[in-house]
């Protein structure tokens, strides 16, 4: 695991008309790439489009007034990174998860997050997130934020915690028992009141059955009754987003809890 902090260099910044894009271009090319090299843990052909993205940050955008925590696990080649890095604000911190080493490299060089607003912390894991020192309830990360504190200490006996977890995963390419230990990671890791979001594409179920054979398409199916028992139990609400390759269905949940 590799976690670095990323800060504001000026030969990264964007140049007039490239603040949309990542410094070289070709974000989807690379994600098609990585798509076919990797399908099972990149879930997808194409990144979110902006709808999705909208949906996905509804909690960083409806924010109580004071410095916030973000995690984004799963980032791709960045679109929601990006989003996130223009509405977050000085003394909020974006935690960034991305275990593709090409994804990550990219994430390292993308000129909007170079460009982000003073005072606002970002920090790079490349890594799967239950590898995160957090995960395991380690205080003593050996890394230190923007402030200069060491990360993770101050946040009691299980590490830090964040108010926002934006996860992009695909969690029906995964086997049921790992979506369960990810879904209980997301909750050890949010404060009381957290907001989590996670999306996934509609018509998946029986297009797995058709393609992949009936073994994983009952693997599928128990990742979904896993799902919508969470979402059952913490959900506050989801959004159809029709205007995403594929369309897709995006999730709100809370962590119960005082969140101010």
């Amino acid at each position: 695991m590799t976690t670095e902090q990323l800060h504001l260099r000026p030969d990264h910044l964007p140049q007039h008309g490239s603040s949309h894009g990542s410094p070289h271009g070709g974000d989807r090319l690379l994600f098609l790439a990585e798509a076919l090299r990797t399908f099972h843990d990149t879930g997808a052909l194409a990144p979110s489009g902006p709808d999705l993205v909208s949906a996905l940050v509804v909690p960083v955008t409806s924010r109580p007034n004071r410095p916030i925590s973000v995690l984004e696990v799963g980032a791709g080649t960045g679109v929601v990174t990006r989003r996130l890095a223009r509405v977050l604000r000085p003394g909020d911190r974006l935690h960034v998860v991305e275990a593709n080493p090409r994804f990550a490299d990219r994430l390292r060089e993308d000129p909007v997050l170079a460009a982000r607003p003073a005072g606002v912390g970002l920090r790079l894991s490349a890594c799967r997130v239950e590898e995160l020192p957090e995960a395991a309830g380690t205080t003593d990360t050996g890394q230190h934020d923007d402030t200069g504190k060491e990360a993770g200490t101050g946040q009691g006996a299980d590490g830090e915690r964040y108010d926002v977890i934006v996860s992009g995963l695909p969690f029906t390419n995964f086997e049921p028992a790992r979506v369960r230990a990810i879904l209980d990671l997301y909750l050890r890791l949010l404060t009381p009141g957290g907001e989590l979001t996670y999306f996934g594409y509609l018509g998946t179920t029986t297009a797995r059955t058709l393609v992949s054979g009936p073994r994983r398409g009952a693997r599928h199916r128990a990742v979904v009754r896993l799902l919508r028992r969470f979402e059952a139990t913490y959900g506050l609400g989801e959004r159809t987003v029709w205007r995403n390759l594929p369309p897709a269905r995006a999730h709100l949940l809370r962590l119960p809890g005082p969140y101010s």
